[in-house]
C-alpha cells in the first residue's frame, strides 16, 4: 500500500512570517524604488530583460555562466518554488527535503497535494541530506509505490546557519543524480558567509549543471525582507528549457510578476554596485559577531548548537535540559517555542516548523531582533566598530544569556523523582 504521508509528525501550525535582519533600508535602494514608483509599464511575467541580464551577471561572477533564456524572476522565492514544484512534481511525483529545512519549503508541496519526505542531515551541517540516508529514503519511497523526482537543498542553510562541506555535497549530489532526481538549490544565503576566507561554498550547479536549478531570494542578503523578488537559474539543456517554459506558464497562471519598482531595485542590487556590496559586507560582519555571541550563550547555558557559518540565525538544541524543562511543562518543540518566545521577548520558532521532530527540543534564534528596537539602534549597530559594546545590544545578549543560564541552573538543581 502506498504511503500517503512522509515519516514524521503530521502538519504543524505555521506562525507569521519571521523577521529579517531589522536593519534600515539602504538609501540608494530607496532612491531606485522611488524613481520607479511612477512607472506605468507592467513587468512581464518571468522578468524584464534588464532584470534578467542583471541576474546573469550576478551568477556569472560566481562561476555559473548564465544566459537570459536560463533565468526567470518571480515575486519571492516561494512563488518560484511553487512553480518549480508544480512543474516537476504535480503529476504524482514526490519531493525530498532535508531535515531540518527552511520553513517555507514543505508547505508548497502540500499545496499541490504532494507529501514532502524529510531526509536526515549529517552531524556536521544542515541543508544537504546525508547521502546514505538519501538513497535509503529514495528506495523506501519507491518500494511503497512512490516516485521521488525532486530534491530541494541548500548549501548555506536556513535554519541551521551552516555551510555544507564540498565533499559531503559532492557525495549527496552524485547520489541524487544517480537516482534521477532533479535538484533545486536554494542559494539565498550564499553571500552571507561569516568567514569567507575559511569557509568553502560550492553550488551543486557547478557540479551537475544539467540537473540543478538554482533559486535565490533577493529579500535576503540584497534586498530588505519586505521587498519580494527572487530569481531562478535553469540548466542550459533541452529539459532545462522545457522546465523554464513550464515554470513561466505556471507563473503566468498565478499572475506572479515582480512589481516594477521592486524589479528596478532588484536589478540595481544584482549589479552589485559598491553601496550594495559594502552594505552587505557590513551586515554580514555584524550578524556574524552577534551570532557568535549567541552561540557562546547557548553552549554556556548547557545547550548544543553548531557554530553559525552563514546567514542570520542560530539553531539550538536544548535536549540536554529536557528534564528541568519538563518540570516547567515543556515536552516538545512547540512548548519550548512558547516558553522562549515569552521569556526572550522575540520569536524563537521551534524545530517542528522546519520539519524537525516535534519531540526534539530545538529552536531557531534570529540575530536580527537582538540588534535593537528602533531604526536608530539598529543603524548604530551597523556603523559601530564594536557593536557588541553598545548598551542596547549588550542588554539583549545579557537577556539571552540570563534566560539560558536560568535553564542551566534549573538543570543543575533538578533531581529525578524518587
Amino acid at each position: 500500500m502506498r504511503r500517503t504521508e512522509p515519516e514524521g509528525h503530521g502538519p504543524v501550525r505555521y506562525g507569521p512570517a519571521l523577521p529579517g535582519d531589522g536593519l534600515p533600508v539602504l538609501p540608494e535602494l530607496t532612491a531606485v524604488i522611488a524613481a520607479a514608483a511612477g512607472r506605468a509599464d507592467a513587468q512581464p511575467v518571468g522578468g524584464a530583460p534588464a532584470l534578467l541580464e542583471a541576474a546573469c551577471g550576478y551568477w556569472t561572477r560566481r562561476g555559473l555562466p548564465t544566459a537570459p533564456d536560463q533565468v526567470a524572476a518571480g515575486p519571492g522565492a516561494p512563488a518560484l518554488l511553487l512553480a518549480l514544484t508544480a512543474a516537476l512534481a504535480s503529476d504524482g511525483a514526490d519531493i525530498l527535503v532535508p531535515r531540518p529545512c527552511a520553513a517555507w519549503w514543505a508547505p508548497y508541496a502540500r499545496v499541490l497535494g504532494r507529501p514532502a519526505y524529510h531526509v536526515p542531515t549529517p552531524a556536521e551541517s544542515g541543508g544537504v541530506p546525508d547521502p546514505y540516508a538519501l538513497l535509503e529514503t529514495v528506495r523506501r519511497v519507491r518500494a511503497e509505490g512512490g516516485d521521488p523526482r525532486l530534491l530541494v537543498l541548500s548549501v548555506a542553510d536556513d535554519p541551521t546557519a551552516t555551510v555544507a562541506p564540498p565533499e559531503l555535497l559532492h557525495e549527496t549530489v552524485e547520489a541524487a543524480t544517480a537516482e534521477g532526481l532533479h535538484l533545486v538549490s536554494d542559494e539565498t544565503w550564499r553571500d552571507t558567509l561569516h568567514d569567507p576566507h575559511d569557509t568553502v561554498l560550492l553550488s551543486p550547479a557547478e557540479m551537475r549543471p544539467d540537473q540543478v536549478t538554482v533559486v535565490t531570494d533577493l529579500a535576503g542578503s540584497l534586498l530588505p525582507p519586505g521587498w519580494p523578488a527572487a530569481v531562478a537559474r535553469f540548466p542550459a539543456t533541452e529539459p532545462g528549457r522545457h522546465l523554464h517554459a513550464r515554470v513561466l506558464d505556471i507563473l503566468t497562471g498565478l499572475g506572479a510578476a515582480v512589481a516594477a519598482p521592486i524589479a528596478a531595485a532588484a536589478g540595481y542590487a544584482l549589479d552589485e554596485p559598491p553601496p550594495v556590496t559594502e552594505r552587505r559586507e557590513a551586515a554580514v560582519r555584524l550578524h556574524a559577531r552577534v551570532a557568535a555571541a549567541a552561540h557562546a550563550a547557548v553552549v554556556a547555558g548547557g545547550g548544543l548548537a553548531r557554530p553559525p557559518q552563514a546567514g542570520r540565525h542560530l539553531y539550538a538544541d536544548l535536549g540536554p535540559l529536557r528534564e528541568p524543562l519538563a518540570a516547567q511543562g515543556v515536552g516538545d518543540a512547540q512548548e519550548l517555542e512558547d516558553l522562549l518566545t515569552a521569556r526572550l521577548g522575540m520569536p524563537a520558532p521551534g524545530g517542528h516548523r522546519f520539519g524537525d521532530d516535534l519531540g526534539a527540543l530545538r529552536v531557531r534564534l534570529a540575530t536580527g531582533p537582538l540588534l535593537g528596537a528602533t531604526d536608530e539602534e539598529r543603524a548604530e549597530c551597523l556603523t559601530s566598530p564594536a557593536p557588541l559594546e553598545l548598551p542596547h545590544l549588550q542588554r539583549a545578549l545579557i537577556s539571552l544569556t540570563s534566560v539560558l543560564d536560568d535553564l542551566r541552573d534549573d538543570a543543575q538543581r533538578w533531581e529525578p523523582p524518587r
